[in-house]
């Protein structure tokens, strides 16, 4: 477990640095617990690994005042678990999630903030895929992959991503580098 608490932090960690994140962003993580114990995405969840791996990545983006948003799994729709503060203009949906349903990680999530609500979408500045969640729908166009040193938590494959503004106005316009 501690290796698993440990590979978690490291990739969040390498993800604030690598997206260049800063107070305010949101960073979306999905994360199946039945990959990171070497099983097929939705077979074999763990609320002792969900709530690992939520606990290590929680405390890297809140000491940093980035906010997290976690994406359930496809039996909600992928909905959002976010902090009611967090969720100011968004719409709230009326659904809790389970093991069952929205999965390990997200169960862990909602137990752990303060004032939980669930969303059906929102768009982040960054991502962390853990296990194949498909977490690029939650994004802001246009997402950039990253790659990070930590490619796995146990054996599940970490996928990272960032975004960035859209670049218009063509060969004639110059572009900030944000």
């Amino acid at each position: 477990m501690d290796q698993i608490r440990k590979s978690a932090e490291n990739a969040a960690l390498e993800l604030v640095h690598a997206a260049k994140l800063i107070s305010g962003q949101t960073v979306i993580v999905g994360c199946s617990t039945s990959e990171i114990v070497g099983r097929n995405i939705g077979t074999d969840g763990s609320i002792e690994i969900g709530t690992a791996v939520f606990e290590a990545i929680y405390r890297v983006f809140s000491e940093r005042g980035i906010y997290l948003a976690v994406q359930c799994c496809e039996h909600l729709n992928r909905a959002i678990i976010i902090e009611r503060a967090h969720a100011a203009r968004a719409e709230i949906v009326n659904v809790i999630p389970v093991p069952d349903a929205g999965g390990a990680f997200a169960t862990a999530a909602y137990a752990a903030f303060c004032d939980p609500v669930a969303l059906e979408e929102i768009q982040a500045d960054a991502g962390l895929d853990i296990g194949g969640t498909l977490i690029a729908m939650h994004l802001k166009w246009v997402a950039v992959p990253l790659r990070l040193k930590t490619t796995h938590i146990g054996a599940a494959a970490v996928t990272a991503a960032r975004t960035r503004p859209k670049l218009i106005g063509g060969a004639r316009a110059r572009y900030a580098d944000i």
